[in-house]
């Protein structure tokens, strides 16, 4: 049985999904991952190795596509710019295409761990 978790509370809750929408969103804003042409999964953390298969079993075109946003990025930082307001990512287009894919790998991993431990009884 999955444990409740903050997210799914929220989420069903009328009351606190209508208090802390306004606040994510600010806060989505604020971060400044959009004005520079990103996406959410952009700005995860793919040193790890549960990451990094996740990145394998994204479409091509979608991981040239996250290489450009980054490399973009990447210059306009050095230069210490951002894009123009009508070039930056839009709440709408801030589409998750990472996380499936990650949420895919951890049930794997745990699903490996769970079966690596099962103890053997001869009768």
């Amino acid at each position: 049985m999955p444990y409740p978790t903050l997210y799914n509370t929220v989420k069903n809750s009328r009351f606190l999904y209508g208090l802390l929408k306004p606040v994510a969103s600010f806060y989505a804003n604020i971060a400044g991952y959009r004005q520079l042409g990103l996406r959410y999964d952009d700005i995860l953390d793919d040193e790890n190795d549960t990451a990094r298969e996740a990145l394998k079993r994204v479409s091509p075109k979608e991981q040239d596509l996250r290489n450009y946003r980054i490399r973009t990025a990447f210059q306009l930082t050095l230069q210490h710019n951002i894009l123009s307001k009508e070039k930056w990512t839009k709440p709408e287009d801030d589409v998750r295409y990472l996380s499936p894919h990650l949420d895919e790998v951890v049930k794997e991993e745990e699903e490996r761990e769970a079966f690596d431990a099962i103890k053997v009884v001869r009768k």
